[in-house]
């Protein structure tokens, strides 16, 4: 197991660090590392949650008091409990407002203010094609959403008067155990059982929902394709997610997947292709002309005495790249297509050609050398 790093190493600040400093480096470092920004990356997953850990002992002075004192072995042991710390949920925006400190004021129980709950993000998978992606295409997609509940708008409950203040953490959603550990007495803050963290109690449910506070109703959402999207991109929905009583609701996440091309495979913005040709087309030279997904056409002119294996770059008619103009390439891969089966005809045809183009078998060790030699240099 890695060793942790010094907390204000982590945040990138001196020792004398004073609140507004650490809530700057916080906040820049939390925003390069979070996961919106580095979906799939689960190195800049850990760091995000590092930082986290950073700041919410060093913002609070009682903990940081105790890390200047013990570092990482602190003889009232960790402040988030056995289980260590595990990551607050943060939504991107709010790292911009000036109310997030808020999101770590529970986990110390300093305070009577109730952890912010959310509801679970969702994950919808569409396919798109790649001409879809090459003309940043608007798409329209159907799908059973859960939405807050018309008959009790999202309480849960049959009417108002059947919602109640819990009485064992007193609407906080959250209760203070004391834990003794040794000669130590610690804190812990977690959910309260009784409402499992709502801070309410529903009397009587309400009968449409049974309580739950949402329904899942067919929705229709328009989409934009981004220009130069790949495979795997996330596209976010703020607030599409899972519906919850007494909280916010998560993130409706779309996942584009392109299906694959008739002939081109993707290499970031730029587009290739393996071009089979018969042996008079590579000798003599042709050009052939295919449907592109700009909607034009694209000529590809093969040389006389095209050799396979050989590629030929196509500028410019690629993909759009993702930032800033113009778009990347098309490489093209010269193949020599081989009939699987000769007639008569062909095998005479064949027999006349090979004194002009055929190579006897003493000469292939020399040919073979040869190419061997110009590869090298």
């Amino acid at each position: 197991m890695a060793e942790k790093r010094d907390y204000y190493e982590v945040l990138g600040v001196g020792k004398d660090a004073g609140e507004g400093e650490l809530k700057k480096a916080f906040r820049s470092l939390a925003r390069k590392y979070h996961p919106d920004k580095n979906p799939d990356d689960s190195e800049a997953e850990h760091l995000f949650k590092e930082v986290q850990e950073a700041y919410a002992v060093l913002s609070n002075p009682d903990q940081r008091r105790q890390y200047d004192m013990f570092g990482h072995d602190s003889p009232s042991g960790s402040p988030f409990g056995p289980g260590g710390f595990q990551g607050v949920n943060i939504n991107l925006d709010d790292l911009f407002s000036s109310g997030f400190e808020s999101i770590f004021s529970g986990i110390f129980g300093g305070g009577r203010t109730t952890r912010g709950r959310r509801g679970s993000d969702v994950l919808l998978r569409h396919n798109i094609s790649l001409e879809q992606v090459f003309n940043e295409a608007e798409v329209e997609i159907s799908a059973k959403l859960s939405v807050a509940c018309e008959t009790c708008n999202g309480t849960g409950a049959e009417s108002r008067e059947d919602i109640e203040t819990c009485s064992t953490c007193e609407g906080q959603g959250r209760v203070v155990q004391q834990v003794r550990r040794g000669p130590f007495v610690q804190q812990m803050v977690s959910d309260c059982p009784d409402c499992n963290g709502k801070g309410k109690t529903i009397r009587n449910p309400c009968s449409n929902c049974r309580g739950i506070g949402s329904n899942k109703r067919e929705q229709k959402l328009r989409i934009n394709i981004p220009p130069g999207a790949e495979d795997g991109l996330r596209l976010r929905h703020r607030g599409k997610g899972e519906h919850i009583v007494n909280g916010q609701a998560g993130d409706l996440y779309i996942q584009l997947e392109i299906t694959p091309h008739a002939w081109f495979e993707r290499d970031g913005p730029d587009l290739i292709m393996a071009l089979p040709l018969g042996f008079p087309e590579m000798m003599l030279g042709t050009k052939v002309e295919l449907p592109h997904i700009d909607g034009k056409t694209l000529v590809i002119d093969v040389p006389a005495g095209a050799k396979p294996g050989e590629t030929l770059l196509i500028r410019g008619r690629g993909m759009p790249y993702r930032r800033g103009r113009g778009r990347g390439d098309v490489t093209v891969l010269l193949k020599l297509h081989v009939p699987e089966k000769f007639d008569k005809t062909m095998r005479s045809t064949l027999e006349d050609m090979r004194p002009a183009f055929g190579l006897p078998s003493e000469e292939i060790e020399d040919v073979v050398r040869r190419e061997a030699e110009d590869r090298r240099n």
